[in-house]
């Protein structure tokens, strides 16, 4: 304990810069890998409660500061002195991992969010950069506008147009000199410490491995997402794709438009060009049926035209256990399944039972070829929150409280698809849906800035504070789309209550308008407008770009 408290004391920040860099960034690209390091802990051998030995050897190497870190470059260390690394958090973790130290007297408190979906982004988006820091954690750059991301596999709209760099929704992360981006994927957590551990998604350099490191938090706002559910089911996560991220659209789209240019060389038989023209859609949410409608706009307005010779072959099934669009209202329901059979898409009642390369086994024995499957049947925890030590609520999401706190650890939130209300609060797990998460991310803003005015924005400082009126959800209704300018709107606060519910083209205006509405930059919203009069005008982008 005395040898880490030392190496605590040299591990502090400071401003100064060494070899000739002057921010992280321009280490990073020269191969560098960041690594605390002192003087005093030179030859030291630390062995702690027999679960590993930490060893620094000695290190021949130039060292340097910058940002608050020193940094070697890990290719200079022999094999037999570099640090013995095991996944569990123990006590001496915090000296193999560099990163951000805790924020010092004076300095403003920092929030850490994990996550750049529905729900991190609104709350980094109002947050004051005034009273706090922001360090977001996350994969990707940028967040995605889901309820537009089906248009953009057919050629309606663009990629461009539904992905917002967190830059542009939080500025401060582009500017402040104590905010940052990093673009990683949050590993473990340890909440004693007030730290997590974290690892790059790219690899570094020819060591072709990837860069750890560790941020200590003021305060932690857990908002990860979630992961598709394939129900153990074999062969999905091999075969079928999911529509969840804009690569996932893009590589729809290069499928879509291969499988129609393959299908028109000669000697392919006329089997081979059925099964490479069987679009299939598993799953009857919003997004499966309107991922439907967008293929079947796609097919009759384009497709026709522009790959005639193959035209009457191209067809779409949509696979679905139950009733499609389960959440909706019946009569909206039943206009759904009504629309979408006169547009082409054929409606098949079963359950998948294996997923082959070609192929889709149902359990009552049908086989279903395709040349393209898209899986769209819900979302569920991921294998990160399924690793976390903390309490879960039914159907494995990240406990919380009416405050959205992680109720037995201090300073850690949650929010979005990825958490969900304790048993013991009284309150229904809130479905996945985008304005759910939205609205925890505007009510957590309210609460940090809540926390702020009383000074207890710092680590372990909000015990005894007021934290305000608790967490309350009101649904503002159902919208999906169903091709050929139409859609539904369902206003009703919950299934069994009573509300307007309309279908046909004035809901096809609604629809655009509220979703032009709520993206989220002006930029966006221009790109939106003007690919929708495009298409229009000239029709579907048919290019395929990229292998």
């Amino acid at each position: 304990m005395a040898l880490a408290r030392i190496a605590r004391t040299g591990l502090r920040r400071s401003g100064g810069a060494r070899g000739g860099y002057t921010t992280d960034k321009d280490a990073i690209s020269e191969g560098i890998s960041f690594s605390k390091y002192t003087p005093s802990l030179e030859n030291a051998m630390i062995k702690c409660n027999n679960s590993y030995i930490f060893n620094i050897g000695k290190m021949d190497i130039a060292s340097y500061q910058s940002r608050g870190y020193q940094a070697t470059l890990s290719s200079q260390l022999p094999a037999t002195e570099r640090i013995v690394y095991q996944q569990s958090v123990s006590e001496p973790e915090s000296m193999r991992y560099p990163g951000l130290e805790a924020t010092r007297t004076g300095e403003k408190p920092r929030v850490v969010v994990l996550g750049t979906g529905w729900a991190a982004c609104r709350f980094m988006k109002g947050l004051d950069t005034k009273m706090y820091d922001i360090v977001c954690i996350s994969p990707r750059n940028h967040m995605v506008f889901t309820p537009l991301l089906a248009s953009t596999c057919v050629g309606t709209l663009e990629f461009r147009s539904v992905a917002e760099p967190v830059g542009h929704i939080q500025s401060a992360l582009s500017k402040d000199p104590n905010c940052y981006f990093y673009l990683a994927s949050c590993t473990s957590i340890d909440t004693s410490k007030h730290e997590v551990y974290c690892e790059t998604v790219e690899n570094l350099g020819k060591s072709n491995e990837r860069h750890r490191f560790r941020v200590a938090y003021d305060k932690l706002v857990i908002a990860v997402g979630s992961d598709p559910l394939t129900f153990n089911i074999k062969g999905v996560q091999e075969h079928a794709v999911f529509l969840r991220e804009v690569n996932h659209a893009q590589e729809i789209r290069r499928k879509l438009l291969s499988n129609l240019m393959l299908s028109q060389s000669p000697g392919i038989s006329d089997e081979e060009k059925k099964r490479l023209l069987h679009c299939v859609i598993v799953g009857g949410g919003p997004t499966g049926v309107e991922f439907s409608g967008e293929l079947s706009d796609f097919i009759k307005g384009d497709v026709s035209q522009r790959y005639s010779h193959v035209k009457d072959r191209i067809k779409v099934t949509l696979i679905e256990a139950n009733e499609i669009l389960s959440s909706f209202d019946v009569g909206l329901r039943e206009y759904a399944a009504s629309h979408l059979t006169k547009s082409g898409v054929c409606l098949m009642r079963g359950i998948v039972k294996e997923v082959e390369k070609e192929k889709i086994l149902l359990t009552d024995g049908t086989e279903v070829p395709y040349g393209i499957l898209v899986w769209s049947t819900g979302v569920g925890p991921s294998q990160f929150i399924n690793s976390l030590n903390l309490p879960k609520c039914p159907g494995g999401r990240v406990g919380i409280d009416q405050w959205l706190r992680v109720p037995s650890v201090e300073d850690v939130f949650a929010l979005g698809d990825c958490a969900g209300f304790l048993e013991k609060t009284g309150r229904k797990v809130l479905p996945a849906l985008a304005q759910v998460a939205e609205r925890e991310g505007k009510y957590l803003v309210e609460l940090f800035d809540n926390l702020a005015k009383q000074n207890a924005g710092k680590a372990c400082s909000a015990k005894d504070v007021l934290l305000g009126e608790p967490f309350v959800y009101k649904h503002a209704g159902s919208m999906a789309s169903v091709g050929s300018y139409k859609a539904l709107v369902d206003l009703r606060e919950s299934k069994d209550a009573k509300g307007v519910s309309i279908a046909g083209f004035l809901s096809f205006l609604i629809w655009r308008s509220a979703y032009l509405t709520r993206v989220l930059s002006w930029r966006n919203r221009f790109y939106v407008a003007v690919n929708w009069a495009t298409t229009l005008v000239f029709g579907r982008d048919i290019s395929k770009i990229g292998s």
